[in-house]
């Protein structure tokens, strides 16, 4: 929970807030990223880090959803050690451990790819264990 204007609001509610004070491409992209995030591990645990980033968890952290003007980037935490069969990795290619989807306006993702990448990062995690 996280205190705010003397209310405490849930990591989901504050995701919300962000998604709709976006208004715009940028918002609508993280609202469906994070759908597909759902629809891909119901019962994902969602937390709001770092000043105002959308982090998912299961077993341990997922990716992270940032929003910048000209992007919506997922880092997937553990990416490195992923298989991305459909390439949708396309950003962080360098690093070790992470991997990132930058997402720019007007951009689609291959939702069932995107829902396998994410069961692949639970399945990693849950191994790690």
């Amino acid at each position: 929970m996280t205190k705010k204007s003397g209310t405490t609001k849930s990591p989901s509610r504050l995701i919300d807030a962000r998604i709709k004070e976006l208004g715009d491409w940028r918002g609508e992209t993280l609202a469906r990223m994070r759908t597909l995030i759902k629809q891909a591990v119901p019962g994902v645990t969602e937390e709001w880090k770092w000043r105002g980033v959308p982090v998912w968890y299961q077993d341990g952290m997922i990716c992270t959803g940032e929003t910048y003007k000209s992007v919506v980037k997922l880092t997937f935490h553990k990416g490195a050690q992923l298989k991305d069969p459909a390439k949708l990795f396309n950003a962080s290619l360098e690093g070790n451990a992470r991997r990132a989807i930058d997402i720019h306006e007007g951009e689609k993702i291959d939702a069932a790819a995107f829902k396998a990448l994410v069961r692949a990062a639970v399945a990693l995690n849950s191994s790690d264990r």
